[in-house]
């Protein structure tokens, strides 16, 4: 794959997530909402932040771009079930952005997983390269 389509699959997610820090950690109206309607604020919303900062890290980082992909993966769909259930696609009149970059984030996090398959399926234990 071209290095071009590698960094624009690891920058989209990377930004999305640690733009997103700076309303997790001042406790942002929105955040809370969404957290207090899940019944997890605050600890919800400060843990899935501390993920969310080491995944958009780990995107940036080549060699490991592949384990923020799997953290944030693991987190956005969480973000995604979370949509489609108790919080609805719109929040306090988002008109589904919130959404609509979860979902932006899964997708490039999935295709870096299928671009790095080959470093990540080494470290499962069924693989025969780990043996």
């Amino acid at each position: 794959m071209s290095s071009i389509l590698t960094w624009v699959l690891r920058l989209i997610p990377a930004l999305i997530l640690l733009q997103t820090l700076f309303f997790k950690f001042t406790a942002a109206e929105e955040s809370v909402y969404i957290f207090s309607t899940l019944g997890i604020e605050p600890w919800g919303r400060i843990g899935s932040g501390i993920v969310e900062l080491f995944a958009g890290c780990l995107l940036l980082y080549r060699p490991l771009s592949w384990l923020g992909a799997g953290l944030a993966l693991g987190t956005m769909s969480g973000a995604i079930l979370s949509h489609l259930g108790p919080l609805g696609i719109e929040v306090m009149g988002d008109h589904g952005q919130l959404f609509g970059m979860a979902i932006l984030t899964w997708l490039c996090c999935a295709g870096i997983l299928f671009q790095d398959k080959d470093r990540w399926i080494s470290f499962l234990p069924f693989s025969s390269s780990s043996k």
